[in-house]
């Protein structure tokens, strides 16, 4: 058991050695430094709280609660139109599909394919009855 589990470290290593994974790091360092990103996220965050504190009232007021969902989804459309938002999601998406790729050879290793040949397919559905293989 101890050598698969200092295999999974070494993976572990190997992972954070990838471009994807610098990538991230740098993006979500980008993302965490950018004031009036991080001032959006507070504003959404607000405007959620007040939703819910709304939404809780017996006697909530329809409208308001129009307007703060109709400034919240503002805020959140901001948040994803900033530069350094985008930059990040892209490339959590790409990160992603690496820890898809690993995980999915591992568990179908763990299954008893041959690690050497199988991979993970973006095909995938996860509903096995509809599966044709995923080699």
């Amino acid at each position: 058991m101890a050598d698969v589990i200092a295999i999974a470290r070494q993976l572990g290593h190997a992972i954070q050695e990838t471009n994807e994974y610098s990538t991230i790091l740098n993006a979500k360092n980008a993302a965490d430094a950018d004031e009036g990103l991080q001032s959006l996220i507070t504003e959404f965050n607000i405007k959620r709280v007040a939703i819910n504190a709304e939404a809780c009232k017996s006697d909530r007021d329809e409208e308001t609660l129009r307007k703060l969902n109709e400034e919240m989804r503002n805020a959140y459309s901001d948040i994803m139109n900033n530069e350094n938002m985008k930059a990040y999601n892209d490339a959590k998406q790409a990160f992603d599909k690496v820890l898809q790729r690993v995980l999915a050879i591992v568990q179908q290793s763990a299954d008893g394919e041959d690690p050497d040949t199988t991979d993970f397919s973006e095909d995938c559905t996860h509903d096995c009855s509809t599966c044709g293989g995923c080699h």
